[in-house]
């Protein structure tokens, strides 16, 4: 039987966190809570959770903290709430690590769209082992992706990604130099066929190419952007 995955949701808000765990139960999730950043941390820590629902606004160390924190030694999915419109706070969050945001107040539908679609495509990378038998691996020049392991070398170092970042990574590389524009890459890596900001799949590719750019700036050029239309990976030939 499949294990059921486990969801950390981290509020100050004992209504929010109530009405999130009704309709994430009702989907079969196991739900944990934390009332605020560092108890966050503790949980976050010494528990593996497919996915984290984090409040932007937490008493003492704020969700943004928070994500940066758990960034530096676990690669959980994290959505992060906040009733923070501006483009500003969303590109933070994302900066920090975040996989997704959802605006308060939400649609309870839209978040269990957007929780189930993050676990789709992240749960295998939530807490990875590296115990294959066999290898999937993609090598350019300047580039190897080994899909097994979920670990990137730019020119031969290793790269520490977020799962979204590696997803978005891999799916570029699978298919060099063919051009994805933004509606693409938001349906076939974010799993958004009606939710999702475009702006989301920018802050991602700026987020990848700088992380890549600290070990080499031949694979972080690789990286290629086609004005007017989206991304692609480019070979050189």
């Amino acid at each position: 039987m499949e294990q059921a995955h486990r969801i950390l949701i981290v509020d100050d808000e004992d209504r929010i966190r109530r009405l999130l765990r009704m309709y994430l139960e009702r989907e079969g999730y196991i739900i944990e809570e934390a009332e605020d950043g560092e108890q966050a941390l503790e949980k976050a820590f010494s528990e593996d959770y497919h996915l984290i629902l984090l409040d932007l606004m937490l008493p003492g160390m704020d969700g943004l903290e928070v994500c940066t924190e758990i960034r530096k030694k676990k690669a959980t999915p994290i959505i992060m709430l906040t009733a923070r419109a501006e483009e500003a706070n969303r590109v933070e969050g994302f900066e920090a690590g975040t996989d997704d945001y959802v605006m308060k107040p939400f649609s309870p539908r839209e978040l269990v769209h957007r929780v189930k679609a993050v676990l789709r495509r992240t749960s295998a990378t939530a807490f990875l082992t590296t115990d294959t038998e066999t290898h999937n691996v993609i090598v350019f020049p300047d580039l190897t992706i080994d899909h097994d392991a979920h670990e990137v070398k730019a020119g031969g170092k290793l790269i520490s990604l977020t799962p979204k970042e590696y997803e978005l990574l891999y799916y570029l590389a699978k298919s060099p130099d063919k051009v994805f524009t933004r509606e693409q890459l938001l349906r076939d890596v974010w799993n958004y066929e009606f939710f999702g900001d475009l702006r989301t799949v920018d802050t991602h590719v700026k987020r990848l190419r700088e992380k890549l750019n600290k070990a080499s700036a031949e694979a972080a050029k690789m990286i290629t952007t086609v004005w007017g239309v989206g991304y692609k990976l480019e070979v050189a030939k």
